[in-house]
């Protein structure tokens, strides 16, 4: 008897696919769309235009926004340069905010040191100056070549005149108003840039971190060893260039205690200051204490000129490679190269933060750049 024959396994056919149908929501109430516009010059040139007028506005804002840039970005650079000090602290399990605070404090104790030193000689002098003036002006009409010239020309007369017309009232009036303008300016961007300088340096990691987590995750590692060892750099060329400075107001202060010039300590300071600036700062503060000792007499200008002169290559041949050669590696060239046109672009601020700028190129350049072009 044979067995009755299987049926074939027949897969059915796939259903169609169904379109899903449009839901009101989704539908075009305004008809279907045209064509893209066509490329017509008139929209290439409008395209065109457009985009320069923004990127013209755009220059516009930046030129007027400039002195506010430069104030954030020396903000920056100075919670920068402070941070090492603040870790040193924090390495001894002090807390980050009592370790800001006394950074902090000894910053602003040092300004008020400055102004302590320096504006009490200053006020001095101004109001012996003024002092002395009818004198001045009493030997000057008893001179017979005044008397003479004034016989010709009637040069107090007229002097006389535009006393009593108001015109010098005006003038002085006018200085003075464009005196505290300026002074009132330079102390608001002072405390501007004290408030900047403290909240950058409170939250500097938490900004590191973020600025890190911008890079792709594959290159993270890489540019965040990179980027910290840029900062370090910073941080010592600040800390040196600070270091430096101290020294040259602290070596000056003894030398002119010794010479017991008057207001040796407010030059010192000035000296420190002047320091701070690559390249020309420390000729500036010699220049300055030399001319002010000159004053004084012949033989403390030229005493004074001889010092600094002996001083300036100690500090260039062996201060300063000690104290800079573990914080920025640039050539002796490319630094010069680099503060002037840093000074050129930015002023005293750009040349101050050139060098460590020079210093973060070359070592992208060296880590980056170098071993990809070395690779094809």
């Amino acid at each position: 008897m044979s067995e009755a024959p299987q049926a074939a396994d027949v897969t059915p056919p796939a259903a169609p696919p169904t379109v899903p149908r449009a839901r009101p929501e989704f539908a075009e109430p305004y008809g279907k769309p045209g064509k893209p516009l066509t490329r017509s010059p008139y929209l290439i040139g409008l395209t065109g235009g457009l985009g320069v007028l923004t990127a013209w506005a755009l220059a516009q804002a930046l030129i007027t926004a400039r002195s506010v840039i430069v104030l954030v970005i020396v903000a920056m650079f100075l919670a920068v340069g402070l941070n090492p000090a603040v870790e040193a602290l924090q390495r001894r399990r002090m807390p980050r905010r009592g370790a800001i605070s006394i950074v902090f404090g000894g910053v602003i104790l040092f300004f008020v040191l400055f102004g302590l030193a320096i504006v009490p000689p200053v006020s001095r002098e101004i109001a012996s100056f003024v002092g002395a003036v009818p004198g001045y002006v009493r030997e000057l009409l008893a001179n017979p070549t005044l008397k003479t010239l004034d016989s010709d020309y009637q040069i107090l007369t007229r002097i006389g005149d535009y006393v009593t017309s108001g015109g010098l009232a005006q003038t002085v009036a006018g200085g003075l108003v464009g005196a505290s303008a300026v002074v009132f300016d330079a102390f608001f961007s002072g405390f501007t840039l004290l408030v900047l300088t403290l909240y950058f340096l409170g939250s500097l990691p938490s900004i590191k971190d973020y600025l890190f987590r911008l890079v792709p995750n594959s290159r993270r590692d890489r540019t965040r060893a990179l980027g910290d060892e840029i900062l370090d750099g910073i941080g010592g060329y600040v800390a040196g260039n600070l270091l430096i400075s101290v020294i040259a107001g602290v070596t000056t202060w003894v030398f002119l205690a010794i010479l017991n010039m008057p207001y040796a300590l407010a030059l010192a300071l000035i000296v420190a200051v002047t320091d701070l600036i690559p390249l020309v700062g420390a000729t500036i503060g010699a220049v300055l204490v030399t001319l002010v000792a000159l004053l004084q007499s012949w033989t403390l200008g030229v005493a004074c000129g001889i010092f600094f002169l002996i001083y300036q290559q100690i500090e260039n041949y062996l201060i300063y490679p000690r104290v800079m050669k573990r914080s920025v590696d640039v050539a002796p060239a490319v630094t010069v190269i680099a503060a002037l046109f840093g000074g050129a672009l930015m002023g005293i601020v750009g040349a101050l933060l050139a060098i460590p700028v020079a210093a973060a190129i070359a070592l992208i350049i060296r880590e980056v750049v170098l071993p990809r072009q070395s690779q094809l």
